[in-house]
Order: structure tokens, then sequence, then C-alpha cells
């Protein structure tokens, strides 16, 4: 069938956009808008920041989690479980001490709002903020240390502390239960493993 005018006119969604996998943050960004958001004072944000850097979670987990899954009363726990969305199995996190800090400064503001969510929405409807929030927060940040955000995105907050710690200690089976993954090979392309890094592993192992 002959596509029709307006078939030939229209604008593929993808025109422009940087499509394909996102790349994760290095230190030096981590570092860079980390101070940015405290010296705005940004509670909320530097929250949602530590906190994605640390929880490795998707998106659509991160926006949910509840006071419940990171606190025990006032305290932040060092370490939290959660259901994952996309898989329904359970993956652990830690909670390292700037992302608690930041999270019981930002307790205050929640105790006022009486939201059982750690972030809270800002509209009436949301008991929440949206992954599409969310990832305005992330295009932000990246714009804010001079970064190209079409090359960033929620997912790049999620690879960021799985890229150093592959880097660091080159365990896959690691990474693969930090991230939730059921299978390796979903780890491997995840984390865009290429030869020349199994072959770099390789080379520190002598027998």
């Amino acid at each position: 069938m002959p596509a029709r005018p307006a078939d030939r006119c229209r604008r593929p969604w993808n025109k422009g956009l940087l499509i394909g996998q996102k790349k994760p943050l290095e230190p030096k960004h981590v570092w860079s808008i980390r101070a940015r958001l405290e010296i705005a004072q940004a509670k909320r944000d530097l929250a949602i920041f530590n906190l994605a850097i640390d929880s490795k979670l998707r998106a659509c987990d991160l926006v949910k989690l509840r006071l419940d899954d990171v606190c025990s009363g006032a305290n932040v726990r060092r370490r939290a479980t959660i259901v994952q969305k996309k898989t329904g199995r359970p993956v652990q996190f830690e909670i390292m001490e700037q992302s608690r800090n930041s999270v019981e400064a930002l307790l205050p503001m929640l105790g006022a709002t009486a939201s059982r969510y750690l972030f809270s929405g800002r509209l009436h409807n949301s008991p929440h903020i949206s992954t599409r929030q969310y990832a305005r927060l992330v295009h932000a940040w990246v714009n804010k240390i001079g970064l190209e955000s079409a090359s960033y995105g929620t997912h790049s907050m999620r690879r960021t502390k799985a890229a150093q710690i592959y880097r660091k200690t080159g365990n896959l089976r690691a990474v693969q239960l930090l991230l939730g993954h059921t299978k390796l090979e979903s780890t491997v392309r995840y984390q865009g493993i290429e030869l020349d890094d199994a072959l770099n592993i390789a080379e520190q192992i002598e027998l």
C-alpha cells in the first residue's frame, strides 16, 4: 500500500535524538553535581541523586521508594531491600553515609506533608514524583556541569556505581546481583562489556 502524504511528511519520533545506551557518570561528574546541589540547598534533589547512585534502581522503582523502605523510625538504614517492578524479584542495595545524611535532612519536610513516599510529588494527584520528572532532573543536573544531556538519562544513574564496581573489581557476578539481573548475559550487555575488558581481566591472572 503506498504511503499517504501525511505519512511521508511525518517527522520520525527519534529524529535528532541520540538513541542507545546512556553513559554512566564519572566520579568527577558525581562530585560536581553533588556539590552544586549542596550549595543550592536542594535537599530533595540531593537525596534523589545520592540514593539513585547508591541504589542502582530503575527509575520506576526509585521514584516509588517509601519511607519504610529506607528508614527504621527516624533512622536511615545502611541497607535496604525492595521488590523490583520489572522482574518481581527482590534486590538489596547499600545506603552510604552521604545518602543517609541527605535522606535524614529530608525527613522533616516529609513529616510536614505526611507523605509515606520518600520523594513526594508536588501535584495533588501524584503521591510521588513521576519517572518523567526524574528524567527532567537528570537532564538538568548533567546540563549544569556542561555535559551533553542527550548522552545521559535515568539509566546513567543506574549504571554509574555499577560501572565503577566492574572497573575496579572485574566482578560481573557482583554487578549482576546489585543490578538485580536474572541472567549474567543481561549484565554483560547492560555494562557494554567488550573483548578488551575481558582480556584486561585475563591478563591480571597468572597460573
